[in-house]
């Protein structure tokens, strides 16, 4: 074990901030929630009091302070980069929430000034690190299934975000479906050529608005002619779903919802079981500490990052494909790495 903690500033006290303080404080002995940072003064001290931190309402305050080992990102998507090369200018090691960015030239920009500091960052897709996500990646790598021929994924939410929060978070593909575009790189690890996308607003018209979709269907064609097709829906009125099956040359492998508990009752009008967990935070509980926990490994003993930066990229780029796709209505042939 190191013989000391890693000294973690927050920065961004709304919710995924205040979930991940918890984990700090709470649920990671190798760590310290050193200090909070929220442009809201009062979210940020109410969070750094409940775990009696300091706080501030500039990210500067915690760069410029050599108590400070890492900072963990949890921001608007558009101001993510920003602090990222400054966070890396200063020394800090840097967990940051997806995406890096919404646009590949300053990912591209921030991922050259953490190369040239020599700093660690790790990107925020939880579900890499979820027990039933890496035991089908697992089944993929030992062969169990065969060669895999194609990967279908269901990712519903039960209802949508606030439209303030969609207006600036990149929408459907850049907020919620990157999650599926990081799962499907992850699983195969067959770069990504060709994406096809479709969507309509089947749920709130306000979406329409901002010029998303609430409803989709993507279809990815990897290096390898494996192809993947994931459903999207911001409304699932019975919780959380979040399914997967790969299909393979020698069987499959499905995950399956998870339930907050296994009781299924046998009664006159059938039988039934309660919902699957209602949102993700109660879904990857025990991955968000997990992902956590890695960062803090990595930063204290020096090893490389759980998931790069140039890994959280691809995400992005297929993201952005898939709007334009979207958009245009044709497929969208991404250049070979």
């Amino acid at each position: 074990m190191h013989d000391r903690k890693l000294r973690v500033a927050l920065i961004g006290a709304g919710r995924i901030g205040r979930m991940h303080a918890a984990h700090i404080a709470h649920r990671l002995p190798e760590a310290t929630l050193a200090a909070v940072v929220d442009l809201n003064e009062e979210a940020a001290r109410a969070c750094a009091e409940r775990y009696q931190a300091r706080w501030h309402t500039r990210y500067e305050a915690v760069l410029q302070d050599s108590r400070i080992d890492a900072v963990a990102i949890c921001t608007t998507s558009t101001t993510h980069t920003e602090i990222i090369e400054a966070a890396a200018a200063a020394g800090k090691h840097i967990f940051c929430e997806k995406p890096i960015d919404l646009t590949l030239a300053r990912i591209d920009h921030a991922l050259r000034c953490v190369r040239k500091a020599g700093v660690l960052l790790q990107v925020g897709f939880q579900r890499r690190f979820d027990p039933g996500f890496q035991r089908v990646r697992q089944a993929i790598t030992a062969g169990e299934i065969g060669e895999p021929h194609s990967v279908h994924i269901i990712s519903r939410d039960p209802s949508p975000p606030p439209i303030a929060f969609l207006a600036s978070s990149g929408g459907l593909f850049l907020d919620m479906s990157i999650h599926d575009f990081d799962m499907a790189y992850f699983l195969l690890r067959q770069p990504i050529r060709r994406v096809y996308a479709t969507g309509a607003v089947r749920i709130d018209p306000a979406i329409r608005q901002i010029d998303d979709v609430d409803t989709a269907t993507v279809v990815l064609q990897c290096a390898d002619e494996t192809f993947v097709t994931i459903e999207n829906s911001r409304q699932a009125t019975f919780g959380y779903d979040q399914r997967l099956e790969v299909f393979g040359s020698r069987g499959s492998i499905r995950l399956e919802n998870v339930y907050p508990n296994t009781t299924v009752r046998l009664v006159q009008g059938g039988l039934k079981r309660d919902n699957p967990h209602h949102f993700f935070i109660e879904r990857y509980r025990d991955a968000y500490v997990s992902e956590l926990r890695a960062f803090t490994e990595a930063a204290l003993r020096g090893g490389p990052s759980p998931l790069s930066g140039e890994d959280a990229r691809v995400s992005v780029e297929v993201g952005l494909a898939a709007l334009h796709s979207l958009r245009t209505g044709l497929p969208v042939d991404l250049a070979p790495a």
